[in-house]
């Protein structure tokens, strides 16, 4: 077990480009971002109405939209559904839900949910034995998980929160890229069971994280403790438009998936042919563990190409998907050129 003892304080996370110029000043701009695991082939733009900007949003839209969410992500019914400005703002409201205890997170992953249950009051520990969640009173994990994929099955998460639920506690998990993963191990049809809390995010999926726009899946009574926190016009007027028209575009979405998933094979073929191995991930991003990690990311930095890095797993990285050929070129060159070097430093040391 992993006590977090400092975290309220602001973590690091990728998609910082900022940072990045600051690490790599003499890298070739743009930065090619494969830091975040966005999708970089984002849902159509269109005109927004007027109105989305100029008056609060209606009442009608919320409901609409959730609505539509509990169809897309297989919620019981639209009053399993409230919706946020993106999952980091629902985070200390969903673990304010459970009285101040012990907050178990199955990591390693997500820095911010320790820290949202940290700011809700929570005695907060990381523990990597998924049966030991059963001794919290809040317990907290993210399936897939980020950064490395793993999947917990469905049947073993209903089991845990049932034992949770039976003591007065709860599980949340955060199926941010469940978009991409194994939906039969997803919990958005259990949520009303109560004592389950399932987060799902609008912005990774779609590419449109700057909407800002994520959803909490719960029972009825919980989400309308949700809403009651949030208060009226949580949801900016253009996210609601955004979040109605692409949560129901089945085909789009379908297509995606396709398309995601050609280009992670792509990935893998082309880390392969330098000798990196993938050791998890989902179709947004690929999961890396190997010793030289921190050479290929000071080498892909130096070339402009930002990947994720950790500070407390020095041999891990995360990369995205590159958006665009020219982007797939860099890549492949940065990789190319890091190959030869260490090429070359081994016929270095051998005399």
């Amino acid at each position: 077990m992993k006590l977090l003892g400092g975290a309220i304080a602001a973590v690091d996370h990728g998609g910082s480009l900022g940072r990045a110029s600051a690490l790599f000043p003499h890298a070739p701009q743009p930065f090619v971002d494969l830091s975040t695991g966005i999708n970089p082939h984002s849902y159509p733009l269109f005109e927004l109405p007027a109105t989305a900007l100029s008056r609060l949003p209606e009442a009608g839209q919320l409901r609409e939209l959730a609505e539509i969410a509990a169809r897309a992500y297989g919620a019981p019914s639209a009053a399993h559904v409230v919706a946020g400005p993106g999952t980091q703002i629902l985070l200390p409201r969903v673990a304010s839900l459970v009285k101040p205890g012990k907050t178990l997170v199955f990591g390693p992953t997500y820095a911010e949910h320790a820290r949202a249950a940290a700011i809700a009051g929570h005695a907060v520990a990381e523990v990597n034995d998924f049966e030991a969640l059963a001794d919290a009173d809040l317990a907290v994990l993210v399936n897939p998980n980020n950064p490395d994929g793993r999947v917990i099955e469905r049947d073993r998460l209903l089991d845990l929160a049932a034992r949770l639920r039976a003591k007065g506690g709860r599980l949340v998990v955060d199926e941010a890229f469940m978009d991409v993963g194994p939906i039969e191990h997803s919990l958005a049809g259990d949520v009303g069971q109560g004592g389950i809390v399932v987060l799902r995010s609008f912005g990774k999926f779609f590419g449109l994280a700057g909407v800002r726009l994520g959803f909490a899946l719960a029972d009825p009574l919980t989400v309308e403790r949700l809403e009651a926190q949030l208060g009226p016009w949580a949801v900016a007027g253009p996210a609601l438009e955004y979040g109605i028209r692409a949560l129901a575009d089945i085909k789009w979405q379908g297509d995606m998936r396709q398309r995601l998933a050609g280009d992670a094979g792509r990935l893998d073929a082309l880390l392969g042919r330098f000798d990196v191995s993938v050791a998890g991930g989902t179709s947004l991003f690929r999961y890396l563990s190997f010793s030289e990690a921190p050479s290929l990311f000071s080498a892909l930095g130096e070339r402009g190409i930002l990947v994720r890095h950790f500070a407390d797993r020095r041999q891990a990285l995360r990369a995205g998907l590159p958006g665009s050929e020219q982007e797939w070129q860099r890549l492949e060159s940065a990789l190319a050129a890091w190959a030869a070097r260490r090429k070359d430093m081994g016929k270095e040391s051998e005399r």
